[in-house]
């Protein structure tokens, strides 16, 4: 990748981040509508969301997808959107909104988390929490994804948490079996906390820094799978590793879904920042119709 081409800029919009925490989530289907609109209009290609109640799977979960996802493709043709994953046992229950919401929504991502991981919060001493709890996506399931993904024509974003994510991905597509429009997101595990100074709420993977980025870089080699970094559980501004991640050609996510830091900033503003940096760079914002030929997601 050139250093002047376009910059994917990826949104992901509330997560679990309630209200409470920060007053500018979005959770209710009028404010997605809204707070989508605002973030593309600003720059945004991308943008993830998890319904106002992602506890329901199936065609009722789907429904909840389309009421917000609809508007904001009326306005802005273009837009690549794209859910989480729902509450269930099994990975078909996990996935169970996927197919309706494509029957009726031209849905081009799907997502693949291609690992387990501990997503462990500290305690005030710094101390991993006893936490009975594993993010867990057996390499059955991963299979499942990533066929759900090739079926049905959705190019899968993956969540790149450890070392061993990318490993798992890799060996996908060096056997020829990745879909078409893979993305790759390098995680960061943040060093804040939404409940003040001291503790961690996601410790996992490597901290955002140039070195952590430079790892991950030199596992992908010279393969040319699309790649962006996200902070989770911090401010990704602070440091230099998006700078980094754009000066080695990469793309950036922001979003209050991930954010935690010592503000409490809208989308809006998080893209906008992203956008400043971007110019600072000297690299371009791509258009949600470049990143999807970039990404040569299936029609």
């Amino acid at each position: 990748m050139a250093f002047s081409d376009p910059v994917i800029l990826e949104v992901a919009l509330n997560g679990a981040t309630p209200t409470e925490r920060n007053p500018h989530s979005p959770q209710t289907t009028e404010a997605l509508i809204d707070d989508a609109i605002r973030c593309i209009d600003a720059g945004a290609a991308i943008v993830h969301t998890h319904a106002p109640d992602i506890s329901v799977g199936g065609e009722e979960g789907a429904q909840q997808y389309l009421a917000h996802y609809a508007p904001v493709l009326e306005k802005h043709p273009d837009a690549i959107l794209y859910p989480t994953i729902t509450f269930g046992a099994t990975i078909e229950e996990k996935t169970s909104h996927v197919e309706p919401l494509k029957k009726v929504f031209p849905l081009r991502m799907g997502f693949v988390d291609p690992g387990s991981v501990n997503l462990t919060p500290t305690d005030e001493a710094g101390v991993p929490m006893p936490a009975d709890w594993v993010y867990a996506n057996s390499p059955a399931d991963v299979g499942k994804k990533f066929a759900l993904c090739e079926r049905l024509g959705l190019g899968p974003g993956m969540a790149i948490f450890e070392p061993g994510f990318l490993r798992a991905a890799l060996a996908y597509h060096d056997a020829g079996r990745m879909p078409r429009g893979a993305f790759l997101r390098f995680y960061f595990g943040g060093e804040r906390s939404y409940r003040g100074e001291g503790p961690v709420d996601l410790l996992f993977g490597m901290p955002p820094s140039r070195a952590g980025l430079d790892l991950y870089l030199d596992m992908l080699g010279d393969r040319s799978i699309p790649w962006s970094i996200a902070v989770v559980s911090g401010d990704p501004f602070d440091g230099d590793v998006a700078r980094h991640a754009l000066e080695r050609g990469g793309h950036l996510r922001v979003g209050i879904e991930d954010y935690a830091g010592l503000r409490s900033p809208s989308n809006l503003e998080l893209v906008q920042e992203a956008v400043a940096l971007c110019a600072e760079v000297g690299r371009p914002v791509a258009t949600a119709a470049e990143a999807a030929r970039m990404l040569d997601l299936p029609d």
